[in-house]
């Protein structure tokens, strides 16, 4: 069956960003290219409307070689795509977004965080609220988790009309985004090394970093490699997990977690071409994991998240802060996962409130006091709910 984009509600992204544009008088929706971002603004202005600047159309970039002209008589919600084209408007939004009355708010788009849009976040400190925007959540297709899993949340790539079709997309879309996104954003490293680092970083897939090992493979400095690593966060291609440690009595790990953040690039980079290749590969278990990892966070909006592990092999997957709360997460590619003695290091050693294992089956059942196992549905709707007098 294909499930075309616009019959995909993205409700609580929608929701969001509404609420945010409510609030704020300037909002940055950011996020990978193709995940849906230009989808969702189309939906609060047209395309055709003047008030509407695609700024990879010849025509918004000439209506806008004379910006304050362009846009200060303008009223209403004020779109901006690809935000990260023309740095030089960062100075006058902030002058537009500081008039009395206010006759327009801006909603700017970008393919690029915080950290690489530095202009964004001084010229505007204070007037900008930021929304990350990742592709489909789990949430927005429930019944289709193994697709998700599979494919990833990358409109064009989940709607495709097969495996065959959507491993063939994301399969240019890595070879598009080394070739022309990055060099947009300024950056003259060789895609063709930035590809190699990228395969390679898929195998680590839920593993420690080693900038060393790294570097010794490709051949460069690990100051190089880290370069690399800090440049594929930026454009939302990777997640750097950062450990927890505080002082126990015990040798905790202090490097970071790498992930590549779409479970279907992954799949993609390690050449998995069809859901059953991805059952018997020796990295199911890995991109099970990422793929929780990155689907609770996205729901639970937690005000921290960690790894943690020490070198007596005690680990916990995710350790979430959350309205005063310590959480737990670990993900078992597992029938029926049990308790481990890892499990109980976590929960004494962390003081945590829960600790709830996710695993791809149907049922939920409870290992000990505070410890649940859960299908990562049941426990995206436990880690999202807002804290009620009470509960655990």
């Amino acid at each position: 069956m294909v499930y075309p984009d616009r019959m995909i509600e993205r409700r609580q992204d929608r929701q969001a960003l509404r609420a945010a544009l409510r609030r704020s008088r300037v909002v940055a929706l950011l996020g990978p290219r193709q995940c849906g971002k230009t989808t969702l603004a189309r939906e609060l202005v047209d395309v055709d409307s003047l008030n509407y600047f695609d700024l990879e159309s010849p025509t918004s970039l000439a209506r806008l070689s004379a910006p304050e002209t362009a846009l200060r008589p303008l009223r209403g919600l004020v779109v901006i795509d690809e935000i990260q084209r023309r740095p030089d408007l960062f100075p006058l939004l902030r002058v537009l977004a500081d008039r009395r009355p206010l006759p327009a708010r801006f909603l700017i788009l970008g393919s690029a965080s915080p950290d690489l849009l530095r202009q964004a976040s001084e010229s505007l400190a204070g007037r900008v609220e930021t929304m990350t925007l990742e592709g489909f959540r789990l949430s927005d297709v429930p019944d289709r988790q193994d697709r998700h899993w599979f494919r990833g949340g990358f409109p064009l790539a989940y709607t495709a009309r097969s495996e065959s079709d959507s491993f063939t997309w994301r399969r240019q879309f890595l070879q598009t985004f080394l070739e022309r996104d990055i060099p947009q954003l300024g950056v003259s490293i060789p895609s063709a090394t930035l590809l190699r680092f990228w395969s390679m970083l898929a195998h680590y897939h839920a593993q420690l970093w080693n900038g060393a090992e790294l570097a010794r493979s490709l051949a460069v400095g690990e100051t190089t490699v880290r370069r690399y690593l800090n440049l594929m966060t930026g454009v939302f291609m990777l997640r750097q997990l950062p450990p927890w440690f505080e002082n126990l009595a015990k040798r905790q790990v202090k490097s970071p977690k790498v992930y590549v953040r779409d479970s279907g690039l992954l799949h993609a980079l390690l050449g998995i071409s069809t859901h059953r290749d991805l059952e018997h590969h020796p990295k199911v278990g890995a991109s099970w994991e990422g793929y929780v990892v990155e689907e609770v966070l996205k729901a639970s909006n937690p005000e921290q998240a960690y790894f943690w592990a020490t070198h007596n092999g005690a680990e916990l997957d995710l350790l979430l802060f959350k309205q005063g709360r310590r959480l737990g997460v670990e993900c078992k590619r597992a029938d029926a996962p049990t308790l481990t003695p890892s499990m109980r290091i976590a929960l004494e050693d962390l003081r945590l409130d829960r600790l709830i294992v996710v695993y791809p089956g149907v049922q939920r059942y409870s290992l000990a006091s505070h410890v649940d196992v859960m299908p990562l549905r049941d426990a995206i709707a436990r880690l999202s709910a807002p804290r009620t007098s009470g509960s655990g």
